[in-house]
Parts: structure tokens; sequence; C-alpha cells
């Protein structure tokens, strides 16, 4: 499919508010509301727009802590692989699962209550999947940036 800057336009202003409105949208744009809500429902139909979601403030609803898990398995092989990854689709507090080539197996974005919470969960989740041979955890100290809007 074929992106074009009026398609960017309308990408970067739902990246910003998946809410707007089409015809607040089609303002922002420069368009009509009928050309702009084609060109929305193309890139729906497309998959460009994967879907829309709320975007919490996790400190407000008790998620305190992000951690950084590096995981080594115990074999690199797809099925000890998919066992992992199924495993890590079911955990709630994994945000962000990624399989990696590097010094780690997978790296992993996991959100908890506060340590405490995570070390039960790292204890009772984590480490119980019989794929993981070693789990690795880096606690930021500081947050920079936490963006989900793609570079247009």
């Amino acid at each position: 499919m074929k992106i074009d800057q009026i398609d960017r336009r309308i990408l970067r202003a739902l990246q910003k508010d998946g809410r707007l409105q089409n015809v607040e949208l089609a303002k922002r744009v420069g368009l009509s509301p009928s050309p702009c809500l084609r060109r929305v429902r193309r890139l729906e139909e497309a998959g460009v727009i994967d879907r829309y979601a709320a975007l919490l403030d996790a400190s407000k609803i008790g998620v305190n802590l992000t951690v950084f898990a590096r995981i080594s398995l115990i074999s690199q092989d797809a099925e000890t692989v998919e066992r992992f990854t199924n495993a890590m689709r079911n955990l709630p507090q994994v945000v962000e699962c990624y399989v990696m080539a590097g010094e780690c197996d997978a790296l992993l974005r996991v959100v908890a209550a506060d340590l405490d919470d995570y070390r039960r969960f790292q204890s009772t989740h984590l480490t119980r999947v019989n794929a993981v041979q070693t789990v690795k955890t880096d606690i930021p100290l500081q947050k920079i940036k936490l963006s989900s809007e793609l570079p247009l």
C-alpha cells in the first residue's frame, strides 16, 4: 500500500488522539469529511492502523514499577522458543516481549505494583516456565521517554 503525505498527516493526528471524530480529523489534515473517512477506512483495512487503544497512567492504577527482564532459555530450538513465547503471551504483567539475537534469548518489559510484587511474579511465573534457564532483571531509575507514536 502506498502511503502519501495526506495519509501520513492522518496517521500522525490519530497517533496523538485516536478519539478524534472524523470531522475534526478532516479539518486537521485539510480534507473534507468523506474523503478523510475513506482514507481512514483504507488504512484500517490495509492493517496500517492495527487498532485503537486507551493509554493508561500506570501510576494511577497501582502499577508503579517497570522492569526489564533478560531471559536465557534452556535451548534455542523452535519447540522451546514456542513454549516460552506462548507462556509470555498469557502473562498480563509482561507488556512487551521480544525474542533477541545477542546476549540474551528474550527481553521482557514487565510491570508490577512494586518490587515485592515483581519478585513474586518472577518466582511464581517467570522461573516456573520450564523453558527459562535464567532471568536477569534491570530496574530503570528514571523514565526519560515513553511513546507509542511511530515517526512518520
